[in-house]
C-alpha cells in the first residue's frame, strides 16, 4: 500500500474506506467492482490503484482496518477495563459499536460478509485477521467473570458462545434484510442483554 493514502486528509481517507465497506458488503469479493468503490469514493479508478496495487490489497486493508477499528473502540467505550460484570461488558461494547455504525455504516455488515468469503485469494488471511475478533479467548481476555453471579451449572464459555451466536445471527439477519439502523440495533440488543440476564443470573 501506498503511504500517501495516510497522508490524505481524514475525509478523503474515511470516503474511500466507505465505499469499499459498502460495496464489498454488497458482494463477493470476486464480483465486487473496484471501479464502483472508486467512483463512490469520488476519485479514479487508477488514483485508487495508485493507493493500492491491486483489490485484494484494498480488501484486505479494509477487514485489518474493520478490526483495528473495533478494538479502538471498544477500549475507548472502556470495555473490559477492570470490568467483572459480562453484561456491564456488553453494555459497553453495545454502545461502542452503535458509535462505529454511524461512522462506518457498512463496516459491521463488510465483516460479516467477510469473515464467510470463500475466495482463495483471500480467504486464509482473512480468517488470521478476524479470527481475532470471533474467538471466545480473544474476548475472553477482556473479561474476569465471576462464576458465583451466575446460575450454578453455568458452563460460562457455552454461555458466551451462546450469546455471541445470537448477536452475530441477529446482525446477519438484519444485513441480508437490508435494515440496519444503528438506534433500532440498540434498542433491540438492550432487550437481548435483558433477556439474558434473567436466563443466566443467579436468581438468590
Amino acid at each position: 500500500m501506498n503511504e500517501k493514502f495516510f497522508s490524505l486528509p481524514e475525509e478523503k481517507r474515511l470516503a474511500i474506506i466507505n465505499a469499499g465497506y459498502r460495496v464489498f458488503s454488497h458482494n463477493s469479493y470476486k464480483k465486487s467492482p473496484v471501479s464502483e468503490i472508486a467512483a463512490e469514493a469520488g476519485i479514479s479508478k487508477s488514483l485508487l490503484f495508485h493507493y493500492f496495487r491491486n483489490k485484494r490489497e484494498l480488501y484486505l486493508f479494509l477487514i485489518e482496518n474493520a478490526a483495528n477499528t473495533t478494538y479502538k473502540y471498544l477500549y475507548e467505550f472502556g470495555c473490559g477495563v477492570g470490568e467483572d460484570d459480562i453484561f456491564e461488558m456488553m453494555q459497553r461494547g453495545l454502545k461502542a459499536k452503535v458509535a462505529l455504525m454511524k461512522k462506518y455504516p457498512d463496516l459491521t455488515i463488510f465483516t460479516l460478509k467477510a469473515y464467510y468469503e470463500t475466495d482463495p485469494e483471500v480467504s486464509e488471511d482473512i480468517q488470521k485477521i478476524i479470527g481475532r475478533i470471533a474467538s471466545f479467548d480473544a474476548n475472553a481476555k477482556f473479561l474476569k467473570i465471576d462464576p458465583e453471579k451466575f446460575a450454578e451449572g453455568i458452563d460460562l464459555k457455552m454461555m458466551y458462545t451462546d450469546m455471541y451466536l445470537a448477536s452475530e445471527g441477529y446482525l446477519w439477519e438484519k444485513s441480508q434484510l437490508g435494515s440496519f439502523n444503528a438506534d433500532e440495533v440498540e434498542k433491540d440488543f438492550e432487550k437481548m442483554i435483558d433477556f439474558w440476564k434473567k436466563i443466566y443470573l443467579r436468581k438468590d
